[in-house]
């Protein structure tokens, strides 16, 4: 039902891109600017709070759909760090694959109401947690696709936009799978 395999597919090529780019983008960029930093610490944060919540689900989801769809979220989430904690380092090289943020790390990067939020999933169960896990999920893509449009409209770096052009493409897609499954 969930075409995500292609859709995962299809991230990974354009991660891929994004990745093998990072030395020409560290070379002609320089420095990332006040904007970019200011894009990167949002998308990782909601990002994170996403990969939390879906690393819970994973565990918890009763619906197979719905666990289908954290684990392909959990995977694309943890590349998506990796692709912005690379384009943060000042060498002109690829690093290779960087390890995947723990759930340590990642819970860091909450505010409290995502704290408050992964705090009541662990406690929800069944058909409650599917619902739970779905309405936060779609909380949180509609933030993120605001975050990638409002730093397309104004910025300057081409291929940070360029990166924020692929996630939003991408988190348009997951909100109709998010609402899709929320109907089913």
């Amino acid at each position: 039902m969930i075409n995500r395999r292609n859709a995962l597919a299809a991230a990974s090529a354009g991660v891929a891109v994004a990745i093998s780019s990072r030395g020409a983008f560290a070379q002609a960029a320089g420095p990332m600017g006040k904007d970019e930093t200011q894009h990167m610490e949002q998308t990782m944060k909601v990002g994170s709070l996403a990969l939390v919540t879906s690393r819970i689900a994973v565990k918890r989801a009763q619906n197979a759909q719905v666990k289908e769809f954290a684990e392909m979220e959990v995977a694309e989430q943890e590349t998506i760090a990796e692709v912005l904690k690379s384009m943060k380092q000042p060498k002109a090289e690829t690093m290779g694959q960087a390890p995947k943020p723990t759930d340590a790390e990642a819970m860091a990067m909450l505010d409290a109401k995502g704290k408050q939020m992964a705090q009541k999933l662990e406690s929800a169960s069944g058909a409650a947690f599917d619902k739970e896990f779905l309405a936060g999920q779609l909380d949180g893509h509609q933030d993120l696709l605001k975050i990638q449009e409002s730093y397309i409209s104004g910025g300057k770096n081409r291929e940070h936009v360029n990166v924020a052009k692929l996630a939003r493409g991408h988190i348009k897609d997951h909100i109709k799978i998010i609402q899709h499954l929320q109907k089913a």
